[in-house]
């Protein structure tokens, strides 16, 4: 590194060495800032040059025999690396006279020398022999020697005099080549620092190289263990590219097979896709058929219901529960209908002794026997399901846009709450009419999707108490206040009613129906009577409203279901008003009996197609108006008891059914647009 950084110093004083040397070879001037001191020899040295040159032959051969010949040096150039001759000091002309006066001193006198005349030459003197010593009394001998002399110091003054021009020539050529040579030494100074600047950002620049080098080659290690990696790699890859060209092969050749299998394929779909454009066409048309058909069965399926009746009565007879009396054999008979035991049964019998009645023997009366006829009978035996099967297709008219009322009718306790909305517990068999309807409803409505249909359904569950409408499933501060319900249309000009502040909720399965049910049964009014522990003393109207509507033929329809379960229909019992708070029991069964019998009238009214029909005359039939006229369809269960004390009542009930089966309304007409 030392021989890097100082090898272009070396460079530049060896070209100034080269180009001026500090002193020219024939001169004899000492270098300043030399160690030793100037003698009497070095400085004949110096000036023995130029008396040679100034002197004639015989001064210089006296000169050269009175005084001793110096050794001659010789100026020796710089060698290469030596650093530049420093400048001469300034009183270098004083010293060169000091050294000239002192060869003078020292120099002896000796005899002076005859003249000679001009041009001619001296004897030589022979070197290393000295004259002969003149005699004391040679005083004239001795003056010409002196003058010989002194001529001679003379002559050497001057061509000391002429050296010493000569010297301060040099002196102030050698001072010249001292100032350029310092100005020369500051440039090389200012090269040196810059050089030296350069060398130290050269070394600068040669450790970040270093360090660079040294990442260079963590680097270069680095990625030699990639490289191996990569060709690791590379090997596994050309393993896998050797699969893979196999598997290409093997692909190829299915593709070859396939292409071949494909010709034959689009042939095949050419045909298919005139197939499908024939399917297409005849999946129109028997979409079309389909319509159709579906169309014709809701006309037969009307036709069907109207032929059973608008209106028709199902008897049902409900078991003896436990604790209760076993009736005597013969109180009730359910003949066999006309087609044998097989068939389901129309008739019911029954049978009562009246004890005050007698012969005159005193013998007591036979029981006289009560004969009804019904469009189906149920025994004590039938169960939920089977009670459901016979009114499943009247629950359907309600989707094809036919206003459906189906009522529960009977004295306290002979099962109608039972019949309508089940018994307690979670049992599938135990379920009544309103959970049924509405999973068989939501289940057809799901299957007519397929065929564009789209149904929503909406709830509602009021009970009519003393005359006053409650919502049945209000929550919070509303619940079991009726005050501020109301029976309204929905606008002006509109047969379509509303119950103002109720609940409408809408449905879509079993679960919230069942939610609801179990709200209303909460909040329903219930009271003990002489009947029943726990007898319901309103009429309970469960409303679902349908709206269906096919969006590609733009067909819509709408109707409602009402399930109603009414109020017991027992006669008033004198007894009543004797007891503690049955004055409240007597003004209940008065407003059942009411809302009963005018039930019963506004059927008589359009049995007969009277112009005024009273459904304003309870809350019950102004509620249900819309359900009993001549374009609905309407079903009663007459639910009696099997018991023998509740004979007059189950009769009684039997005859206001019978009643009612007799009526006839018009052909119903679906509510569509």
């Amino acid at each position: 590194m030392e021989s890097q950084q100082r090898s272009p110093l070396l460079e530049v004083k060896g070209n100034i060495e080269l180009k001026r040397p500090l002193v020219k070879a024939h001169s004899r001037l000492p270098l300043p800032g030399s160690s030793f001191k100037r003698g009497r020899d070095q400085m004949e040295d110096v000036v023995e040059p130029e008396k040679k040159r100034t002197r004639g032959p015989g001064t210089a051969s006296k000169f050269a025999a009175s005084q001793p010949r110096a050794p001659v040096r010789t100026t020796v150039p710089p060698t290469q690396g030596q650093t530049a001759a420093p400048k001469l000091p300034k009183k270098t002309g004083l010293r060169c006279s000091t050294a000239v006066a002192t060869v003078l001193k020292n120099q002896k006198p000796g005899p002076a020398a005859p003249a000679q005349k001009p041009g001619t030459a001296a004897p030589p003197k022979l070197e290393g022999k000295k004259p002969s010593k003149r005699p004391a009394w040679d005083l004239k001998g001795q003056l010409c020697d002196l003058n010989a002399e002194l001529k001679c110091c003379r002559e050497k003054t001057r061509t000391l005099d002429q050296e010493n021009q000569q010297l301060r020539d040099q002196l102030r050529e050698a001072q010249q080549q001292a100032t350029d040579l310092g100005a020369e030494r500051r440039t090389l100074e200012g090269e040196l620092s810059r050089v030296r600047a350069q060398a130290e950002q050269g070394q600068q620049e040669l450790g970040n190289l270093s360090a660079h080098v040294l990442e260079l080659e963590e680097r270069l290690s680095t990625q030699e263990s990639l490289v191996e990696e990569l060709q690791k790699e590379q090997l596994g890859l050309q393993e896998e590219r050797r699969g893979l060209a196999t598997r290409l092969e093997e692909q190829e050749k299915r593709l070859q097979a396939s292409e071949a299998a494909l010709s034959g394929s689009q042939a095949e779909v050419a045909s298919l896709r005139k197939e499908t454009a024939a399917q297409v066409a005849l999946l129109a048309e028997r979409g079309e058929r389909l319509h159709w058909l579906e169309m014709e069965r809701r006309r037969l399926h009307n036709q069907l219901q109207e032929l059973k009746g608008n209106i028709r009565v199902f008897c049902r007879v409900r078991p003896v529960l436990p604790g209760e009396p076993t009736p005597p054999p013969g109180f009730l008979l359910f003949p066999s209908g006309p087609g044998g035991p097989s068939d389901p049964s129309t008739h019911v019998s029954l049978f009562r002794s009246d004890e005050r009645r007698g012969t005159l023997s005193g013998v007591p009366a036979a029981p006289t026997r009560y004969d009804f006829s019904f469009d189906r009978v149920f025994p004590p035996g039938s169960g939920q399901d089977e009670v459901f099967e016979e009114i499943a297709m009247l629950v359907q008219s309600a989707l094809d846009g036919y206003p459906v009322c189906i009522f529960a009718y009977g004295q306290t306790g002979s099962g109608k709450t039972f019949t309508m909305e089940g018994g307690p517990g979670e049992d599938p068999q135990m379920e009544g009419l309103i959970p049924r309807a509405l999973r068989h409803l939501f289940s057809v409505a799901q299957e007519l999707s397929s065929q564009g249909w789209t149904y929503s359904f909406v709830a509602s569950y009021v009970e009519i108490y003393n005359e006053t409408v409650r919502d049945l499933l209000a929550t919070g501060t509303r619940k079991g206040q009726g005050g501020d319900c109301e029976i309204r249309r929905v606008g002006p000009g509109s047969e379509e009613l509303t119950v103002t502040n109720a609940r409408y909720v809408p449905v879509s399965c079993e679960g919230e129906v069942e939610a609801l049910l179990h709200l209303a049964r909460q909040n329903r009014a219930v009271a003990r009577t002489a009947q029943n522990e726990r007898s319901s003393r309103s009429h309970s109207v469960f409303q679902l409203q349908i709206s269906g509507e096919h969006a590609g033929r733009g067909l819509q329809c709408g109707a409602p279901l009402n399930l109603v379960d009414l109020a017991g229909s027992e006669r008033l019992d004198p007894g009543l008003a004797f007891g503690p708070g049955e004055r409240e029991r007597l003004r209940e069964t008065q407003a059942i009996n009411s809302s009963l019998s005018t039930l019963g009238l506004v059927i008589m009214a359009l049995s007969n197609k009277e112009s005024h029909v009273p459904y304003r005359n309870s809350k019950l039939t102004y509620l249900l108006q819309n359900s009993l006229g001549g374009s609905a369809k309407m079903l009663m269960f007459v639910n009696i008891s099997p018991l023998e004390e509740n004979a007059s009542e189950s009769l009684n009930s039997l005859r206001f059914a019978s009643k009612v089966n007799q009526c006839v309304i018009g052909t119903a007409q679906a509510n569509r647009k």
